[in-house]
């Protein structure tokens, strides 16, 4: 357990499911934790359809926590607002403030529910008992003290949940990041032992690339844990990182669903032994990162770590990074990282400048990266040769290439992302159902 956890406001008693600490599975229940995205409650509409499908859920036997998200735009709105009174507000303090949204959406959820003839409760994220660290707007959970979710239960409540959100180990309101909501109903349905957590968005399951892209882009009925994290890893937005890797470690079913059809969607589970797997599963695409190169980097023992552990201090994640032959005792090193983290680049690498002694370094924001992705790459070879085959037909010149022994990731320029991801989705034939090997290298 990490640090002192604090009282939430209705926490109750010492038993608690440690989220950040030891691995505890709780015992399965018959619970369904629903979570719906920010377009599933944008109007009263959409609530209503929201407050329909938890109530059925609840008829068909499951005792029901839903988690919301806030109503369409409005956590956007709240940022704009806070940037009209500071250009940078304290991040306790926006912890406070685009926390609302989800309170606010819950609570109207609640009141559909009661129209409906059922009983509901809304809580807010340290009401439901979700202890986080203390890192605002980025905050992880540490532990989750399901109490009070529990005696509402038992009375017969529906529970709806306040995603995004938790208190600190300080007592104080945090948030969990774009996507916290995802986190939050994984983390709730681990905890509460739940038979399922269902993730209704605005799409009706994962799909081998962005059909907005590709038209021909397949659902997938099934995709494993692993294959999930990397896309998600790599700019897949359908689901949020930290929620698959809950999702993974606890052993829940997770369903990505529409809130709009009944359509069954696709479900995210562990790799069954002997189940045969797609060679590759999909290809997805980041825009949001940026290429950090620093140049002549002396090339010294400790140097590199000085760096890179300078930035994780700073809490800047970094991902593909690659060190250039050293040529007369220094080096040039780059790197990809989330472009919304280039100041606290700045501001580190101004800081290191002189006691490092490097020359300079550059920033670049028009690079992208690709990625494919595939349990069956762990079994046939000859995957990457292909993927920069094809990259090379169609003229797009690789800068960066990072790999694991699923996915295959390659740093190109922003402005040939589209013509990449149709390209490889037709190379690998994405389009059809469990292509053979002999079928993509013909």
């Amino acid at each position: 357990m990490q640090g002192q956890v604090p009282q939430t406001e209705d926490a109750v008693g010492s038993q608690y499911v440690v989220i950040g600490g030891p691995e505890r599975k709780a015992e399965r229940t018959n619970i369904i934790v629903m979570k719906f995205g920010g377009t599933s409650v944008a109007d009263a509409t959409c609530i209503k359809r929201v407050a329909n499908r938890i109530v059925d859920a609840r008829k068909a036997g499951h005792p029901v926590v839903a988690v919301v998200s806030a109503r369409g735009d409005t956590t956007d709105e709240l940022i704009e607002l806070a940037k009209e009174i500071s250009e940078n507000p304290p991040a306790r303090e926006m912890d406070m403030l685009l926390s609302t949204g989800e309170r606010i959406s819950a609570a109207l959820v609640a009141m559909a529910i009661h129209e409906l003839g059922y009983d509901a409760i809304s809580l807010t994220g340290s009401q439901a008992g979700i202890v986080t660290d203390t890192v605002h707007t980025k905050a992880k959970i540490l532990d989750i003290r399901p109490q009070r979710i529990s005696r509402a239960l038992e009375e017969d409540k529906i529970v709806l949940v306040a995603g995004f959100q938790g208190v600190s180990t300080n007592q104080d309101v945090t948030t969990l990041g774009r996507g916290g909501s995802d986190t939050t109903a994984v983390a709730l349905a681990a905890a509460l032992g739940a038979e399922a957590c269902m993730i209704f968005t605005d799409v009706d399951g994962i799909y081998t690339t962005d059909p907005r892209i590709v038209p021909e882009a397949r659902k997938l009925d099934f995709i494993s844990n692993d294959e999930m994290l990397e896309l998600t890893a790599s700019g897949a937005k359908v689901m949020m990182l930290r929620s698959i890797e809950v999702a993974r470690r606890f052993d829940v079913p997770l369903w990505v669903r529409s809130s709009f059809t009944d359509a069954p969607g696709t479900l995210i589970g562990q790799e069954e032994k002997g189940m045969e797997q797609a060679i590759v599963s999909g290809v997805t695409y980041a825009l949001g990162d940026a290429k950090v190169t620093i140049h002549d980097l002396p090339d010294r023992v400790g140097v590199a770590a000085k760096v890179f552990t300078t930035l994780a201090r700073a809490n800047v994640n970094v991902d593909v990074i690659i060190q250039n032959v050293s040529a007369g005792g220094a080096a040039d090193i780059s790197f990809t990282a989330d472009e919304n983290d280039l100041p606290k680049i700045t501001a580190v690498l101004d800081g290191l400048k002189g006691e490092l002694g490097f020359s300079s370094f550059d920033l670049d924001k028009e690079v992208a990266k690709v990625t494919l992705v595939g349990a069956g790459m762990k079994t046939y070879p000859g995957i990457a040769a292909k993927m920069f085959e094809t990259l090379a037909e169609n003229n797009i010149n690789i800068e960066m290439i990072s790999t694991s022994s699923i996915k295959i990731s390659c740093v190109i320029r922003k402005a040939q992302v589209e013509t990449a991801v149709k390209a490889l989705h037709a190379a690998f034939k994405l389009h059809e159902d469990m292509v053979s090997r002999e079928e993509i290298f013909s």
